[in-house]
């Protein structure tokens, strides 16, 4: 996860049986399993998700290691007792204007446990101190609750709605736009 925020197991924990770790390529099998279980779920909220074959993942995994790699931020697992249960990272830096934006998705069965805002917590604090960038953005789809929820039990602003901004399913959705940016941290 670069020299900044790796740790001797390499993976940062969110829990008493969480944590966050790189994808490895080795991974594509388990993370394609993952999203077939939660098709019908994901599928309702991110374009990606309803055509998504095990080749793709795969693709998806080798990106994320060039992304590390470009010191273009990075993607992560989430395990929970051993197992994938999701993904959160960067969409990329940039590095000019000090911002980012973060996107997750996480099982349908491991929701309501607080692991994704304990993992965007920890990302959005590694962006705003260890990167020292002034602005952490999330966009989640308006009718989206439990993914809205995150930035706002975490104290992001809502700024708006981007209204018909993404297709899924075929279908236009708006986005609510969220921020934190650093002078609004409260450490």
């Amino acid at each position: 996860m670069g020299s900044d925020l790796t740790c001797k197991t390499g993976r940062l924990p969110l829990g008493e049986s969480s944590f966050l770790r790189l994808l490895e390529e080795s991974d594509a099998g388990d993370l394609y399993c993952l999203i077939e279980a939660n098709r019908a779920h994901l599928a309702r909220w991110l374009p990606w998700a309803a055509g998504q074959t095990l080749e793709d993942t795969l693709a998806f995994i080798v990106r994320t290691r060039e992304q590390l790699a470009g010191n273009d931020g990075f993607q992560t697992a989430i395990v929970t007792g051993g197992e994938i249960v999701g993904i959160v990272g960067y969409h990329g830096v940039d590095w000019g204007n000090r911002t980012t934006s973060l996107g997750y998705w996480l099982s349908e069965s491991s929701q309501a446990a607080g692991t994704m805002s304990a993992a965007v917590r920890l990302l959005t604090d590694h962006a705003l101190s260890t990167w020292e960038l002034n602005r952490v953005e999330i966009r989640a789809a308006v009718d989206n609750r439990r993914s809205r929820a995150i930035p706002e039990r975490l104290g992001f602003h809502q700024e708006g709605v981007l209204r018909e901004v993404e297709r899924v399913a075929g279908h236009p959705l708006d986005l609510a736009v969220y921020s934190m940016l650093s002078a609004d941290r409260m450490d």
